[in-house]
């Protein structure tokens, strides 16, 4: 499939990418191969092949959703000097600007 040179343009302009006046040719060749290659791909016979999302038959293992650790808050914030409603109270490091 070949490409024409305001198409390329037109492409380069929603892709907002510049393209310089000398590697016109060479993108059109790269792209109008990669066109083809996707046109070779789409007349591939995928009518009897179910869809996935990863090409190796696997599962994901799941756990179960159970609490593994005890909550630790309480006897984390015994050493702290300032705590409040369960929060550690540090002192202001960044003063706003006006």
């Amino acid at each position: 499939m070949s490409i024409s040179d305001e198409e390329l343009e037109q492409i380069a302009y929603l892709a907002r990418i510049g393209i310089e006046k000398d590697s016109i040719q060479s993108i059109k060749e790269k792209l109008s191969n990669i066109l083809n290659m996707v046109n070779e791909l789409n007349k591939t016979d995928t009518e009897n092949v179910s869809p996935m999302s990863h090409p190796l038959n696997i599962s994901q293992p799941l756990r179960k959703d159970e609490v593994t650790e005890e909550n630790q808050r309480e006897s984390l914030q015994e050493g702290s000097p300032h705590t409040k409603a369960g929060l550690f109270l540090v002192p202001k490091v960044i003063d706003k600007e006006e």
